[in-house]
């Protein structure tokens, strides 16, 4: 994960933590364990806030303790909130950290970039690759 020591935190519940990073992007560094929908669905509202404050489309996704999505959560985050957070309309872009195993085991396509509605996202095994991947974008 990028040095998050001076990092400014945003916002913090039992999902994780987002920290704002001086580059213009949003960093979320997940906890491990099972999540409520509802405490899930408070985190992402205010990931929401935070890039709306900033005018921010770009985020850092550290997946790599996260334990991974229940049914109820993808339906939440592809009905809802891609659908109706400030992105509608507008690219997000987001830069998704995995162990090197995780990618290593997925099929090759899966490892490009994807589109998923006003979505693209990249997965990268080490943090300096996601952060020169979001820099230009910036």
């Amino acid at each position: 994960m990028p040095q998050l020591a001076g990092l400014p935190l945003y916002f913090e519940n039992p999902i994780g933590r987002l920290y704002e990073h001086p580059d213009g992007y949003a960093i979320i560094a997940y906890n491990p364990g099972p999540r409520q929908l509802a405490t899930f669905q408070a985190f992402l509202q205010h990931l929401e806030n935070m890039l709306r404050r900033h005018g921010w489309n770009k985020i850092l996704a550290d997946h790599r303790q996260l334990t991974p999505f229940t049914e109820e959560e993808h339906v939440f985050l592809h009905e809802h909130w891609l659908q109706t957070s400030h992105a509608s309309g507008q690219q997000m872009l987001t830069a998704v950290l995995i162990s090197a195993e995780q990618l290593a085991e997925l099929p090759a396509e899966q490892q490009q970039t994807a589109h998923v509605g006003t979505l693209t996202y990249h997965l990268f095994a080490d943090v300096a690759s996601a952060t020169a991947w979001l820099r230009p974008l910036v």
